[in-house]
Parts: structure tokens; C-alpha cells; sequence
């Protein structure tokens, strides 16, 4: 039996993972009858020996291949004429492969796990016709709103619609991370129904929010805004070695959603490229992007590059750090008036 598992979905994906798994028996015996293969560098003689090894005391073995169609995706022809042996060797090999794999023996389960596909890859198309093909792309919009109040209800707990929305903005299509919250949750309210309050308080992705309007004030040289943004989450618990590091992975994406907005990429390749899953945090990106100069942006990462060092060095605490920080950042303005 061969399995195709693709898409960006990876929690939606292991799931049905551990549907085949159960669906092969006693797990104690499926455990020593599992290989797990890196699909980049395995060779067709390589997968062949492994699939038709025999079970050891059962019926089925288990063979999972991670990356392999990955491997024959097609490649940009901006490479140029240097690319034309390599190309010529993988379509070799995916021929082998795909002979091989549309033949594998009964006693073996051969699930090939991938990312997102598309429609030209060769392997993939030789090998659909008879294999389970299952996709995961990521949820949005009203699916994943189902899917939210389908895992609160299996957890025990109720949502209402607001929180609901509220958790779709705030952590997007991260199922991993979303459990976690939806747990966090139920567990919080403890058999009352969850509330936008409650999300506001509980999910780790609403500090976030406050970062971006800390960001915003110190870039608008807002020193009473961003001070009261810095304490607000300091008293929340926030550390503050947690708060620079957010502080430098979000002016290096508003950096990076500049140079690619500039460049004319569209939203959902701008969205792939900075790894974002969260509709809310990809808006307020482009958003800080289009407003803030590349100079004004290159002036406060140099600031946050050097607070890091004053903080590692020990030359200053972390909130003592933060505090110079912002205050020099938001007198900017005045010393060049």
C-alpha cells in the first residue's frame, strides 16, 4: 500500500499519520517494524531493501519516506546551461523510483511525506494514479474557524464566535500552536464558555499584539507610548531578554516584507517567505513596511544589536537595557530638529 501525505498543514497531516499507524495493529510490533528514511538523499536501491525486508513477527511493516518528491520538484531555468547533467540524472532516477515504487510488496506500508507539490512533478504524477493521495494545505478563513470549535468541544470546553475570531487573528494557521492555546484555554475557564477576554489574557500571541505597538511608538519616536508599551508587558511576565528578541525578529521582517513588497512579490509569496501562519501578524507587517523608511528601520536594528551586547556583556540588566533603549531611540527627532 503506498500513501501520499503533502502539504503545508503538517499537524493536520501527522494526524492521519497516526491513523495508518493504529490501523497496522499492535503497536509494540509495529514499532520494530518502522523505518523512517530522509527521501533528499535515499537511493532507489536503498528504499527497495528496506521495503522488502520482511516483517519481524507481523503482517506489515511501516516505511516512511520524508522529502523524497520534494526532490524532484522543478527546478527555476534561470540555473542556466550548468544545470542540464544534474537534471538529466534526476529524471534517471525518478524513473527507477517510480518503477520500483508502483510495485512494492504487499507486506509493506510506504508513506511518502512532503511538503507543498506542485502539478509538474514527475515523480508525484507517476505515482498518484495508485497511491492514497492525501493533501493538507493550511486551513483559513471558515475552516479553520471549524476546526476551532470542533477541538474545543472534543477538549471538553465552548467558545463563542468573537474568541473565536479573535484566535484566528492571533495565531493563524499554526495548528500546532493552536492546540496549545485551545488547551490553555479549556483549562483556564474551566467548563465556562471561552471569551475574547479570556484569549486576550491566556494566548501567548496576543503579547505580540502589544510588541507591534511598541515597535510602532518607537518608530514613531513615541517615547510615553513605548515605555508604557515596554511596562505594560514587563508586568505581565514578559521577560525582557523575550521582549528584545521579539523586538529584533520584527524589525527584520518589516525589513524583509519592504525589500519583497518593493519588489513587487504578491502577499501570499511574501506570506510563505517570511514563514508567517498568522493572518494578523502578516497585516501588521506590510502595514509597519509601508510606513517606516529603510534608514529609520536600519538605525533602530543597529540600536537593538547593541542593547543585546550591553545585556550579554552584562553592562546593563535586561529592563534597565530596554528602557536606555527606547529613551535614546525616541530622542532622535529632537537632537536632529
Amino acid at each position: 500500500m503506498l500513501y501520499i501525505l503533502s502539504g503545508q498543514d503538517d499537524f493536520s497531516l501527522s494526524e492521519v499519520l497516526e491513523e495508518i499507524k493504529r490501523g497496522m495493529g499492535d503497536q509494540a510490533l509495529l514499532a520494530a517494524n518502522t523505518t523512517v528514511l530522509e527521501g533528499q538523499q535515499v537511493t532507489p536501491d536503498q528504499l527497495k531493501a528496506v521495503c522488502e525486508t520482511v516483517p519481524f513477527l507481523s503482517e506489515r511493516r511501516l516505511v516512511i519516506v520524508k522529502g523524497l518528491l520534494g526532490r524532484f520538484e522543478p527546478k527555476s531555468k534561470s540555473s542556466g546551461q550548468k544545470r542540464l547533467t544534474p537534471v538529466t540524472d534526476r529524471q534517471n532516477e525518478y524513473k527507477l523510483l517510480a518503477a520500483y515504487l508502483n510495485q512494492i510488496p504487499d507486506s509493506t506500508i510506504l508513506v511518502l511525506i512532503d511538503g507543498r507539490l506542485s502539478s509538474g512533478n514527475p515523480l508525484f504524477r507517476a505515482l498518484s494514479a495508485k497511491a492514497e493521495v492525501k493533501t493538507f494545505p493550511l486551513l483559513r478563513d471558515t475552516q479553520l474557524r471549524r476546526w476551532i470549535q470542533r477541538r474545543v468541544v472534543e477538549e471538553g470546553g465552548s467558545i463563542s464566535p468573537a474568541a473565536i475570531d479573535l484566535l484566528v487573528k492571533l495565531v493563524g494557521s499554526n495548528l500546532w500552536v493552536m492546540k496549545s492555546e485551545i488547551n490553555k484555554l479549556v483549562l483556564f475557564t474551566s467548563g465556562r464558555r471561552i471569551e475574547e477576554d479570556d484569549v486576550r489574557r491566556i494566548v501567548s500571541y496576543a503579547q505580540e499584539a502589544n510588541v507591534f505597538a511598541m515597535v510602532d511608538a518607537i518608530l514613531e519616536f513615541k517615547a510615553g507610548i513605548a515605555e508604557l508599551s515596554l511596562h505594560q508587558l514587563l508586568e505581565a511576565g514578559a521577560p525582557s531578554a523575550y521582549l528584545l528578541v521579539m523586538l529584533l525578529r520584527q524589525v527584520e521582517m518589516i525589513v524583509r516584507a519592504k525589500e519583497l513588497s518593493n519588489r513587487g512579490d504578491p502577499e501570499v509569496e511574501i506570506q510563505n517567505k517570511l514563514g508567517l501562519t498568522s493572518e494578523f501578524i502578516l497585516r501588521k507587517t506590510l502595514e509597519q513596511a509601508s510606513r517606516y523608511s529603510m534608514p529609520r528601520l536600519k538605525e533602530v536594528y543597529d540600536k537593538l544589536l547593541a542593547t543585546d551586547l550591553s545585556i550579554k556583556t552584562g553592562r546593563y540588566d535586561g529592563e534597565l537595557a530596554l528602557n536606555i533603549l527606547i529613551a535614546e531611540l525616541c530622542q532622535q527627532r529632537k537632537i536632529q530638529e
